[in-house]
C-alpha cells in the first residue's frame, strides 16, 4: 500500500494521521505539490494528493481514503458502527469541508490573494471559536471516543500558526483538545520534517 503524499499538504497529512492510527504497513511517497508528476494525474484526474494506491486499486480525496481505510482496516475503528451516528459524523465530515477546508484551499493557493487569503482566514477563525465550548465537556469531537473526526480536525489545528490564525481567549478549550491530538504518538509519528517544524 503506497501513499502520495505532500509534504506539508494538509489532506495528505489526514491520511497520514489515519495510517499511523491503525498502525498500518504502508509506505509514503512525498510529491511535490507544485510540481505534481504526469504519474500522479494517470491516478487523480485532479492532479492533486493525496492517492492511495493498492495494488491496481486508485483511490483519491483524503476524506474517500480515510473512510476505505476504515472499512478496510476496522481496528481501531473511527466510524462509528452504528448507522444513525455513522450518518452524523459523515454529516459533521461535510460540514467541515464546506465551513472550514474550503477556505484551508484558498490559504493553501498560490492563486489566491491576500484580500481572498484574510477572508479566509477569519471564517476559519470564527468557525473553530464556535466550537470551541464542545470542548468543556467533551474529550474529542463526538464525545469521549477518538473518532474520524478529530483525525480530519487535527492538521488544521496544527498549522494555524503558519496560517496566521489566532484565537481568541474564549477558545482556551479548543487549544486544550488540540494539544491532546497532538500528543498522540500515531499524529507525532505521521508528520513529515517540514510539518513538524511548523510549531516550536
Amino acid at each position: 500500500m503506497i501513499l502520495y503524499s505532500g509534504t506539508t499538504c494538509p489532506f495528505s497529512h489526514r491520511c497520514r494521521f489515519l495510517l499511523y492510527e491503525k498502525g498500518m504497513d504502508f509506505e509514503v511517497r512525498d510529491v511535490d505539490v507544485n510540481n505534481i508528476p504526469a504519474d500522479i494525474l494517470t491516478m487523480n484526474p485532479y492532479g492533486e494528493v493525496p492517492v492511495l494506491v493498492e495494488r491496481e486499486f486508485f483511490l483519491y480525496e483524503a476524506n474517500i481514503i480515510c473512510e476505505y481505510l476504515d472499512e478496510r482496516f476496522p481496528h481501531p475503528q473511527l466510524m462509528p458502527a452504528e448507522p444513525v451516528l455513522r450518518a452524523r459524523v459523515r454529516l459533521f465530515m461535510f460540514n467541515f469541508e464546506r465551513e472550514l477546508f474550503t477556505h484551508v484551499k484558498t490559504l493553501e493557493s498560490r492563486q489566491a490573494d491576500e484580500t481572498a487569503k484574510e477572508i479566509a482566514r477569519t471564517n476559519i477563525r470564527d468557525q473553530l471559536t464556535a466550537m470551541a465550548p464542545i470542548f468543556t465537556k467533551n474529550k474529542y469531537i463526538f464525545g469521549e471516543e477518538f473518532t474520524m473526526l478529530d483525525v480530519v480536525m487535527a492538521p488544521l489545528l496544527w498549522r494555524l500558526g503558519v496560517y496566521g490564525i489566532e484565537l481568541p481567549k474564549s477558545a482556551a478549550p479548543l487549544h486544550k483538545y488540540a494539544e491532546r491530538l497532538f500528543s498522540r504518538q500515531s499524529f507525532i509519528d505521521s508528520m513529515t520534517p517540514s510539518e513538524k517544524v511548523m510549531r516550536r
